[in-house]
């Protein structure tokens, strides 16, 4: 077997004259036994000969299955790795890339960025886990603790560690968010809802409510989308902006395109609508607002131009940052479902304004209408199959995950069937020589 000890400290060979094996240059410097000629693993020296043997033993046997890590490349500390391996590797979308960013160097790489790869154990990620559910929600927690996860499964890959200590789950286990039923809004409060915001915005809401569209996909839906004669809604892409503030184009959530039903009165509402707002023709860049560096790169980023269905008064797309503080907020808090809290003044070359601040309450944000549209087709007995095709959903089990509550005959079929069961009083039917059977009477 490949693999062999030397003796840094004497020569190989003995001397003829004394039968010895002299000295090299290097008597008592170092470690005095080097494990050598294991292919595709390196060197290691060793102060004992027995040291020597076991880790030559143990990397035969690991090289043999496939199975060999050298501790010295999981030395490297976290942050580093991350930092000039992992991350520069990834290729996400912006949309992506921006929040697992965010995430990774606001709470892994402050708190775990300095321990060895190796080092990262059981009792580290329970200290780290118990800090993270004092700073975010269990639910934030959870997604960190994904990103943690990838990260040392790609250093398990790389040949860095022999396991994720992640997915050690004896004794530490991933955050868990609770559990929530997705909300749904009734029809008085969509139309108290709608009606709060500025006319040329209330569209938003009947396509939320009516298509079922994330916020991204209605900001993002163009004229050319809205096929009037078939009746349908192409949802082909969203409107998305980068970290720095840039707008683009891409596809909607898990790039999947859908065809959704469009209904007769929302095809009214969405005439009406373009007759009093006509659509604005918008160029941005698909995928990635970053300036191309290569050919690939700039056919996959190449610029589209979508006449946009939502538009600002200044005739821009819109912004779901300011759209959301300075529209939706307000209307929630008109119809009463939110509550102005406080205020905060900002100042600007001088000039100092008041802005309300109201409670947080990520449920009633746009994607509720989304919620809304779900709950309104199943609980009409709609197919499950048919209302996950139309949201976009990557399976039927997703959609019935996130919505079974909403469909009303879950359970009562069940129910009705059982019920029947216990309907009448229970007959035996005894075979005719049990011991249990009804005995004939002889005759006289």
């Amino acid at each position: 077997m490949a693999g062999y000890i030397e003796d840094r400290w004497l020569k190989k060979k003995p001397n003829k004259d004394t039968g010895k094996r002299e000295r090299t240059a290097l008597w008592g410097q170092g470690k005095r036994y080097r494990v050598k000629g294991i292919p595709g693993v390196r060197d290691r020296s060793f102060d004992t000969s027995e040291d020597a043997k076991q880790w030559l033993a143990k990397a035969q046997t690991d090289t043999t299955r496939g199975e060999f890590v050298d501790p010295r490349d999981g030395a490297i500390p976290l942050a580093q790795y991350i930092e000039k391996h992992w991350w520069p590797s990834r290729s996400d979308e912006p949309s992506t890339a921006a929040p697992m960013r965010s995430k990774i160097w606001n709470h892994i790489i402050p708190f775990l960025g300095t321990t060895a790869l190796r080092d990262i154990d059981a009792a580290v990620l329970r200290a780290w886990k118990a800090q993270l559910l004092t700073r975010v929600e269990a639910s934030t927690a959870h997604v960190i603790w994904i990103h943690l996860s990838t990260i040392l499964e790609a250093a398990v890959e790389d040949g860095r560690l022999v396991k994720n200590p992640c997915k050690a789950r004896r004794t530490v286990k991933a955050p868990k968010p609770a559990k929530r039923k997705a909300k749904a809004w009734a029809r008085p409060t969509v139309e108290a809802v709608r009606a709060g915001l500025q006319e040329r915005y209330r569209i938003a809401v009947d396509l939320g409510v009516g298509l079922g569209l994330r916020q991204g996909e209605a900001f993002g839906l163009g004229e050319e989308d809205v096929d009037f004669d078939a009746g349908v809604v192409h949802v082909r892409r969203q409107l998305r902006w980068d970290s720095k503030g840039r707008p683009y184009f891409c596809l909607p959530k898990g790039g999947k395109t859908r065809d959704v039903p469009l209904s007769p009165n929302l095809a009214k509402r969405v005439r009406d609508h373009l007759r009093r707002f006509p659509s604005v023709a918008c160029t941005l860049p698909w995928r990635n607002p970053e300036p191309p560096t290569t050919e690939l790169e700039a056919r996959q980023r190449k610029p589209i131009t979508v006449r946009l269905v939502l538009i600002t008064s200044q005739g821009n797309r819109i912004n779901y940052s300011m759209w959301n503080r300075l529209s939706w907020r307000p209307a929630l808090t008109t119809a009463g479902v939110l509550k102005k809290v406080g205020e905060k003044v900002r100042t600007y070359r001088g000039h100092s304004r008041r802005y309300p601040i109201y409670e947080v309450s990520r449920e009633d944000m746009f994607h509720v209408l989304r919620h809304t549209y779900a709950s309104t087709q199943l609980e009409a007995g709609e197919s499950i199959v048919s209302v996950s095709a139309w949201l976009g959903h990557a399976s039927p089990q997703t959609t019935l995950t996130h919505y079974a509550h909403f469909m009303p005959g879950a359970g009562k079929r069940g129910l009705a069937a059982m019920d029947e069961w216990f309907d009448q009083d229970p007959q035996p039917n005894v075979p005719e020589k049990s011991l249990g059977a009804p005995q004939a009477r002889s005759r006289p």
